[in-house]
């Protein structure tokens, strides 16, 4: 019975989901963890405002305001400070890569052009969320890199993604929530910090995540064609981000889009 009742005990403490604790407030520890993701980067930008909003967070002020806003949606994942950290560095990445900024200069030019192109509203949603995919993955891997710098396991930015409820048709093909994303982001830590994968992250979420990113893996590796775009992908991913953040740094904390805006805007 004793032995019945050990198992039971050791099945239980290692599936241990990554839930956030009920004493861990992270709200509580954006302001704190935000600085140190800019600090340890040396990313010259002080008297920044870390600041939890409930709706979708805009950053398209930043350049002004100095305020990086936060969703408290995406912090109810957050069940430690890698996690908080994983959140906040994503935001971080938006600024960094301009993205609020490219929009606006899009639009501008836009206004200012005499088109009667229409497309269906149908054409528009794809065209939204494939551009919306896109600025998340490009701000995932900023934020590993600011992540590695601060001392970060960037392990936590793939689970705070697989916390997140899935769509049917992720159970029904058997794969974890937002599962592009968050392999996308495994597959930069593969090609860039190797070392990382090998510390992990214990809890039942990652592991998960891991079957279903080994399975992708080993189809890929049998295609040499795969993994030959795989390697050209995150060579010229880590050339990127390296570049953009330095660019970021050099400009005191302003993108290259944050610049470009400026220009026009004045201009107008």
């Amino acid at each position: 019975m004793k032995k019945v009742l050990l198992s039971l005990f050791v099945a239980i403490a290692v599936a241990i989901p990554c839930t956030a604790a009920t004493t861990y407030n992270a709200a509580s520890k954006v302001q704190e963890v935000g600085e140190k993701l800019l600090t340890k980067s040396g990313i010259p930008i002080t008297n920044v405002k870390f600041t939890v909003v409930s709706d979708t967070p805009n950053n398209s002020e930043f350049i002004s305001t100095k305020v990086v806003n936060v969703s408290s949606a995406e912090l109810a994942f957050a069940g430690n400070d890698n996690e908080t950290a994983a959140v906040v560095a994503g935001e971080l990445g938006h600024i960094i890569f301009g993205h609020a900024s490219k929009n606006k200069v899009m639009n501008m030019l836009q206004s200012t052009t005499n088109t009667n192109i229409t497309t269906s509203a149908t054409v528009q949603t794809f065209a939204s969320n494939y551009q919306t995919t896109k600025e998340d993955k490009e701000a995932d891997l900023v934020a590993v890199n600011l992540m590695v710098a601060a001392g970060y396991n960037p392990l936590a930015a793939i689970v705070v993604y697989t916390k997140q409820t899935g769509t049917y048709w992720d159970t029904i093909v058997g794969r974890p929530a937002n599962a592009e994303k968050a392999l996308n982001i495994y597959d930069y830590i593969e090609y860039v910090y190797p070392d990382k994968l090998k510390v992990g992250y214990g809890c039942n979420e990652y592991k998960n995540f891991l079957t279903y990113a080994q399975s992708a893996t080993e189809t890929r590796n049998a295609n040499k064609k795969l993994v030959k775009k795989h390697d050209k992908t995150y060579k010229k991913a880590q050339k990127t981000i390296a570049d953009k953040i330095a660019k970021f740094k050099i400009r005191g904390g302003i993108s290259g889009w944050d610049a470009v805006y400026g220009l026009l805007n004045t201009a107008q």
